[in-house]
């Protein structure tokens, strides 16, 4: 029951190891090549990217996911065959629309009116040209994502990092400058649109086969289909934009009060603090189609199962992520960005957003269940209060705190938004809380972090200070009694997967069995 949902999260866990790998890649070679103050220029496009890119996307994935798994558990593989190409004509129209009013409004009127700073007319303007290649890919993933081939993700994924890297650093090198960085990103998405459609004609015939003979669907049908999918997802897509809106309106409103070296710094020290999304993220993908299967099954025993474990296995790793960072900030910016040691600068920030990634993780898994179950309004209605309460804390504190203000108040928020949205999960599915575990590991966090306190916060002592981190909070949680036979079994059963680290990952289960379970 369990290992669809775990085999799920640990496939979108690598994609998302190479998500973020390569996204960390393409930013610090950026920072590198471009120096503070074109970084800064490359840092103010990135939040309107993705704004633009949700907008063309009209919240249609998670549709494409939800129904697509729904029509899948009762064998209608006719039905989640033709949602997918109705959703995907919608994309196409609503990225040519948006990319196209990027392009001749908003651009000019953020380089000029906004920020004041017509330097980021032109890369504003080739966000435009992202948004349609972006949308039709993330059509796609989310076909993926309904039959649970999250594998497909991790290959486009793939193939748009190395694209985006690879053509960026290339562009920039020639003397392109943020241009040439940002027409890297159009041709990385470009060819995963390429991978897309390969993957998707050529390798998902037998979970999503040509239409039977009998099948007949006609243009009424269709308007149907399509506003069934469009209802389900304008809350999705608010819901959306509200969350880029958290992620990035700190960047927006900093880019009105600060000079570009200060988003410069926020800008290298942001992605690695959203490292511990990795985790969260890579289970909110896959829990909500398999959320929405176990509903739409009314088996209410799989669901309780399904957000149990969600919320037990990312706190697992999570906390002492976001515990680590932000202890070891500075060192971490030395060492990551060595080149430039000005992006030191950036440290309080990333030691703020890391805690405050914490709530933002339980929140994300928490919206993902909520969705899942068709309750799409409420997460929308919590982000949209959250990008509210994130927009005037930040418009406050930006101009006297500087970044550390916006990291504040990023903070301030996401927990705000969490305490909510996780009432609301146990509420609609009257799930028990995991509470002794979420004690557990809370406490041994707070061991590992008093450990962590008194390690010199040098780039000398920086990974040997991460490695015994690493063995003080396993230990930590020995001595709290987290581990559960359960919890060993299913650990055992995938280290068969790790190759020659199967052995070590044994040894160590089999020292936590002797400890935690002897007779």
């Amino acid at each position: 029951m369990a290992n669809k949902l775990v085999r799920g999260s640990l496939i979108i866990l690598i994609g998302n190891v190479i998500f973020r790998i390569g996204g960390y890649i393409y930013r610090f070679l950026m920072a590198i090549l471009l120096g503070p103050t074109a970084y800064g220029i490359l840092g103010i496009t990135l939040p309107f990217q993705g704004i633009f890119q949700t907008l063309s996307a009209g919240g249609l994935p998670p549709a494409i996911a939800k129904y697509v798994a729904e029509y899948e558990a009762v064998d209608e593989k006719d039905m989640a065959r033709q949602t997918i190409y109705t959703a995907l004509k919608i994309m196409v129209f609503l990225g040519l629309f948006f990319g196209a009013l990027m392009i001749f409004v908003v651009a000019p009127y953020l380089a000029y009116d906004y920020l004041g700073k017509p330097v980021t007319l032109v890369p504003l303007q080739i966000i435009g040209l992202i948004t349609p290649f972006s949308v039709i890919v993330g059509a796609f993933r989310g076909a993926f994502q309904g039959v649970y081939k999250m594998e497909y993700i991790v290959y486009t994924r793939a193939v748009e990092q190395l694209g985006m890297i690879l053509f960026a650093t290339a562009f920039v090198l020639i003397g392109l400058s943020v241009i040439g960085a940002l027409w890297g990103t159009v041709l990385g998405y470009s060819l995963s649109v390429v991978a897309a459609v390969y993957l998707f004609r050529y390798r998902m015939g037998d979970l999503i086969p040509k239409p039977s003979d009998d099948f007949v669907f006609t243009r009424r049908d269709e308007l149907k289909l399509a506003g069934t999918l469009v209802k389900f997802s304008i809350p999705v897509i608010i819901t959306a934009i509200a969350e880029m809106l958290i992620y990035n309106i700190c960047t927006i409103v900093m880019g009105k009060f600060l000079t570009l070296d200060d988003i410069g710094f926020f800008a290298a020290a942001d992605p690695i603090a959203r490292l511990p999304l990795i985790i969260s993220i890579s289970i909110a993908t896959t829990i909500l189609p398999a959320s929405s299967e176990a509903f739409k099954l009314k088996d209410i025993n799989m669901l309780q199962k399904y957000v149990s474990e969600a919320y037990k296995y990312s706190l697992l790793f999570v906390v002492p992520m976001c515990v680590g960072l932000a202890l070891f900030a500075a060192p971490t910016l030395r060492v990551l960005y060595f080149k430039n040691p000005a992006y030191v600068a950036g440290a309080m920030a990333l030691s703020i957003l890391s805690l405050g990634m914490t709530f933002y993780s339980i929140f994300a898994i928490s919206t993902s269940i909520i969705q899942g179950i068709g309750n799409p309004r409420i997460p929308m209605y919590i982000l949209v209060g959250g990008a509210v309460v994130t927009g005037i804390l930040n418009w406050l504190m930006v101009p006297s705190l500087g970044i550390a203000g916006g990291a504040l108040a990023t903070s301030v928020a996401c927990f705000l938004m969490m305490v909510p949205c996780v009432y609301m999960v146990f509420r609609l599915t009257k799930t028990k809380a995991p509470t002794k575990a979420v004690v557990k590991i809370l406490a041994a966090s707070a061991i590992m972090g008093a450990f962590a306190y008194l390690i010199p916060k040098t780039t000398v002592y920086l990974f040997p200070g991460i490695f015994a981190c690493v063995i003080v909070y396993f230990f930590a949680l020995i001595l709290v009694k987290f581990f559960q036979k359960e919890d060993i079994e299913s650990l055992r059963n995938f280290s068969a997967r790790l190759g020659p680290l199967s052995k070590i990952v044994n040894k160590m289960l089999s020292l936590v069995e002797r400890i935690e379970f002897r007779e």
